[in-house]
């Protein structure tokens, strides 16, 4: 007899499992409109599954041929090393003059001495 009782215990389990599984399925498949707020002791609990769905960009349509969206971070790795604010070896090679390579100082016209404009130059 104690075998019957357990044994209708596990099937009204099993059923019980089955329905819930069943219930989160199409709860998944319903999107947004599945959000439920529960009130608890008078103060609401809001899923935040829910808000992260709310929250969460559109995804935009995307065609057979599109590339898969990467981050934004990818862009970056595109950009010239110049724009980044890194080393640019034309850059360099044209701030330091034909001294590129060759000395820690940049390359400068020699300083011109001042004269006056009354007198002649000899």
């Amino acid at each position: 007899m104690v075998f019957l009782y357990g044994v209708a215990a596990l099937a009204a389990c099993g059923l019980c499992g089955n329905a819930a599984a069943q219930a989160a399925s199409q709860a998944g498949d319903a999107g947004v409109d599945s959000c439920v707020e529960v009130m608890v002791n008078g103060e609401r609990a809001p899923s935040y599954a829910c808000l992260t769905q709310k929250l969460s960009p559109a995804a935009p349509p995307r065609g057979a041929g599109d590339p898969p969206p990467g981050m934004a971070s990818e862009a970056i790795t595109q950009r010239p090393s110049n724009q980044l604010g890194l080393f640019n070896r034309a850059a360099t090679g044209h701030r330091m003059g034909n001294t590129f390579g060759t000395s820690v100082h940049p390359q400068r016209p020699p300083p011109v001495a001042p004269s006056s404009p009354l007198m002649n130059r000899p």
